[in-house]
């Protein structure tokens, strides 16, 4: 694991030039830390899947950069579903979990520390908290990131991956491995759109580069704009698993 950042990756250090007394470094070898995570991970995956099922829960991760508007989402969301209820990754604070208490939904934080995503054991491990009783709908709002959180299944059954006008256009481009994946990708906060100048023509081209099969869909949850297509899309989804 990189010390700097506790990703769970491991990362290059590079060390100057000892002098002519510097003794042989003795000869070492690669190990795949990366490569044996997600080895591991997917098996905690297809558990956490084969659990879902047995429970009747159609599952759904939220994965998108921070402040791109999940919360808001869920919070507008889980009342329209009252058989739904959410799990929460977050490096710190149980924040965003209140927020979606409050909205009289059940919600759960993870808390994540310095790691940079949710994995397949943290959801487990949270799946013991969680009442199953009544619900058949269960969210995961993966931790704020474009990067890590694209590598990790947690046994979902759907990728939706959330793209704010304010971040702007070339994100799938730069991002591609989260936006291959999706299943569904919501463009946020089209309320802001005029004010920003988002091009929506470009952004969906970008889009469409790299994950040409995703669906797309725009919503507000300010204004509720495209909330209705949202939660035909859920319904739809959820039915047809």
């Amino acid at each position: 694991m990189c010390d700097s950042c506790g990703c769970g990756h491991s990362h290059p250090h590079f060390h100057s030039a000892g002098s002519d007394h510097t003794p042989p470094v003795p000869a070492t070898r690669t190990v795949e830390v990366r490569t044996s995570a997600l080895a591991v991970n997917q098996r905690y995956a297809d558990e956490n899947r084969g659990w879902f099922r047995a429970k009747g829960l159609h599952v759904f991760n939220l994965l998108s950069s921070p402040g791109s508007g999940k919360t808001a989402l869920l919070e507008k969301t889980l009342p329209r579903l009252p058989h739904s209820a959410a799990m929460v990754g977050d490096l710190q604070t149980q924040r965003d979990a209140e927020r979606l208490r409050n909205s009289g939904a059940q919600a759960l934080q993870i808390t994540t520390g310095a790691t940079c995503h949710l994995d397949a054991h943290m959801v487990a491990h949270a799946l013991e908290r969680l009442n199953t009783d009544g619900v058949n709908i269960l969210f995961i709002e993966n931790v704020g990131n474009l990067v890590c959180p694209a590598s990790y299944d947690l046994g979902e059954a759907k990728r939706i991956v959330l793209l704010s006008v304010t971040e702007g256009e070339d994100k799938p481009l730069k991002y591609p491995v989260i936006f291959q994946k999706a299943d569904l990708v919501l463009l946020t906060k089209m309320d802001l759109a005029a004010a920003v100048e988002f091009n929506r023509e470009a952004a969906v081209a970008h889009l469409r580069a790299v994950a040409p099969n995703a669906a797309v869909l725009d919503v507000s949850s300010k204004t509720g704009e495209g909330m209705e297509a949202w939660l035909a899309w859920l319904e739809s989804s959820a039915a047809g698993a």
